[in-house]
């Protein structure tokens, strides 16, 4: 499995504690210092099955900085794609990919039906 999380992120801490306490093997990437390709974004947002406005870290300063909350709305979901391939800091996290899921967001009863 891959773990897309920011270190500093108490949610993030919370998660990579659950995936350790289960003994859960992954790959964890700092998705401030690599943040996901358009290509991966494309990939996980398909199979996540949630809308691209749900990828967005609403509550991040830079979503707010950027005025995304009025902005987002009128973009297409390519122009969606672009912007959140320019910085992890954009993206909700955590992220985990493994085979047949992608999950955004730490909810604990999701994360137990994947492992």
């Amino acid at each position: 499995m891959l773990f897309l999380w920011y270190p500093p992120c108490s949610t993030c801490k919370k998660a990579k504690a659950f995936l350790d306490a289960a003994g859960a093997s992954y790959e964890g990437r700092n998705i401030k210092e690599q943040n996901p390709t358009r290509e991966e974004l494309k990939v996980w947002t398909a199979a996540s099955g949630l809308p691209l406005q749900r990828w967005f870290n609403t509550s991040g300063q830079l979503y707010r900085a950027m005025n995304l909350k009025e902005k987002l709305p009128s973009m297409t979901d390519e122009e969606k794609l672009d912007l959140l391939a320019t910085d992890g800091m954009l993206v909700k996290r955590p992220v985990l990919v493994g085979d047949g899921f992608v999950l955004v967001g730490f909810r604990e009863e999701q994360w137990k039906a994947v492992l």
